[in-house]
């Protein structure tokens, strides 16, 4: 492997399979340096394989995300190494109970508001004084339709708010990094896909049908170049269009 620096540093979130896992190979293949966040030590390794396979470099960091205090942590560690980060992705997350909002048991609102949310807020805020230090830094914030289609899907309550409120973050974040920084900062929703959390939310569905996480992340990985020069908006896979908020999906 070459000791030259890697052009760019990349973090990315739930990199163990899906779409993270597609995302990360797909920035290892441009030539970043990626930092790969799961729980799941032995499949993070299997993608290190892979990346080292082209030659790529990488990270591990076997970490679940609500585990908070560790993500306060992952700041301090990175600019230890690294001293910078020019591409956050926040892929990581659960979909949750499928079921009526009163038949909701609290631990599961709550695991679901400490994954799908808080983690991201913890997270901009341990990496925020990085990524502002970072060349040309982007930040990708993986959505879903759930979360601003026109009519929600009824029984999909928290998945839904959560992700709601992930798209609340991100825009406020766009909007504080607009005028005194580098950061841009966009959404994107990647429509259905072949992955294990859509198999558990429709399971009578014909995967074949699906486009791939790989088909996604050939397009979610511009939004992390550092030519990308749009922010606060959202992009829709499943219609290759930039949209504004609040739009139907």
């Amino acid at each position: 492997m070459s000791d030259t620096p890697p052009s760019r540093i990349a973090l990315v979130t739930g990199a163990s399979r899906g779409v993270g896992r597609a995302l990360a190979l797909a920035l290892a293949r441009e030539g970043a340096h990626v930092v790969l966040l799961a729980r799941t030590m032995g499949a993070l390794e299997a993608l290190d394989d892979e990346i080292a396979g082209f030659g790529g470099a990488a990270t591990l960091v076997p970490c679940d995300l609500a585990d908070f205090e560790a993500l306060d942590r992952l700041g301090a560690a990175l600019n230890e190494r690294f001293g910078r980060l020019d591409a956050l992705a926040c892929v990581g997350g659960q979909l949750g109970p499928l079921t009526p909002l009163a038949h909701v048991e609290p631990k599961d609102w709550e695991m679901l508001v400490a994954v799908n949310l808080t983690a991201n807020w913890r997270l901009l805020r341990s990496l925020d004084p990085l990524l502002r230090a970072g060349r040309s830094p982007r930040v990708l914030v993986v959505t879903s339709g759930a979360a601003h289609r026109a009519r929600l899907k009824p029984y999909w309550g928290p998945y839904a708010v959560t992700k709601a409120g992930l798209e609340a973050l991100a825009r406020t974040y766009a909007a504080e990094c607009a005028n005194i920084s580098e950061i841009k900062v966009m959404l994107a929703n990647p429509g259905p896909l072949r992955t294990a959390m859509r198999a558990k939310a429709m399971p009578g569905e014909d995967p074949a049908s699906l486009r791939t996480t790989q088909e996604f992340a050939q397009k979610a990985v511009a939004l992390l170049r550092p030519e990308w020069s749009e922010s606060g908006r959202l992009y829709d896979f499943p219609s290759d269009r930039l949209l504004d908020f609040a739009a139907p999906s």
